[in-house]
């Protein structure tokens, strides 16, 4: 990317001009195009996604990825950022209008108290996470159809899908994860999350380095001891001992063999079948005489 380029929206004003700020910026923007073309996420005429942050790093990244592709002529769709202001204590509900006001970015900000409809519902001592998002992607979903928006557009990345995967085969005793592209139960909004092969850090690094003012997630308190924390750790360990190891098993999401593994719903077993003449043809001949003898042996 040349210098020239580096302000083509608001969001990249004051973008660090080092090689490996450019490098870094170069190799989200690719990822996330990658991940637009090869899910198909760009449907039908005159797109409309409702952006959803949550002012953490991946949302950030999220939206200034989009803006880029769109400046450049590779995304023609029509973006509205969105946050929802959950009614968590201390949530700093001026830090993204204000960010959203100064870069020009069209936006909805919207206030919904599910906090205490969750700290109602959900015993002490329990983690808040599962209802928290519940209530949340319900309330997306209003504001995306109000909006006239056909998707509705998450942050999550790579690291993201690696640590759901991980959490269904430990605890859930089933192989899935976070897909890029899917339909709403309601059949009318596609969910769509762009940055599915950029890593966390990538996301980290950029956002950090442009100085966005970062939300804390941890706001609820409810985010020790949980299960993606420890798969996190686990992860991080593995990476630590062998450098490249997400990036493995992330490409391995991306090369299922049903035949191999044992699920009847996605691979016929039953049904398999030997093709007859190679089946006569590769049969074992037996050797009579050999047999003769080894009865022989037996019975002695």
């Amino acid at each position: 990317m040349s210098d020239e380029l580096n302000d083509i929206h608001p969001l990249f004003h004051g973008a660090p001009q080092t090689t490996e700020f450019r490098k870094l910026r170069k190799r989200i923007v690719r990822y996330t195009r990658e991940a637009v073309d090869q899910y198909g996420m760009v449907q039908g005429r005159n797109p409309r996604w409702l952006v959803c942050l949550s002012g953490g790093k991946d949302s950030y990244t999220l939206l200034a990825m989009l803006y880029e592709l769109k400046w450049r002529g590779l995304l023609p769709v029509e973006l509205l950022a969105c946050n929802l202001d959950q009614g968590q204590p201390g949530f700093p509900a001026t830090v993204l209008p204000e960010f959203l006001e100064r870069t020009g970015v069209p936006h909805r900000i919207e206030y919904q108290d599910t906090y205490s409809i969750v700290m109602d519902k959900v015993p002490q001592g329990r983690t808040y996470c599962a209802l928290c998002s519940r209530l949340r992607r319900g309330n997306l979903y209003r504001i995306a159809r109000e909006e006239g928006c056909t998707a509705v557009v998450l942050g999550h990345h790579r690291d993201d899908m690696l640590e759901t995967f991980l959490m269904n085969l430990f605890h859930g005793g089933r192989l899935a994860t976070m897909p890029p592209k899917l339909v709403n139960e309601e059949g009318d909004l596609f969910v769509l999350r762009p940055l599915a092969h950029v890593a966390e850090q990538d996301c980290e690094r950029f956002a950090r380095a442009m100085d966005y003012p970062i939300i804390p997630c941890d706001l609820c308190g409810s985010q020790d001891g949980l299960k993606r924390q420890q798969v996190k750790q686990i992860l991080d360990g593995w990476e630590k001992n062998s450098p490249g190891r997400r990036q493995v098993m992330f490409r391995a999401l991306m090369n299922a063999r049903p035949s191999h593994l044992l699920d009847p719903k996605l691979w016929d077993f039953a049904g398999l079948a030997l093709n007859s003449r190679a089946a006569s043809e590769s049969a074992p001949v037996l050797d009579l005489s050999k047999r003769k003898v080894d009865d022989e042996v037996a019975d002695s």
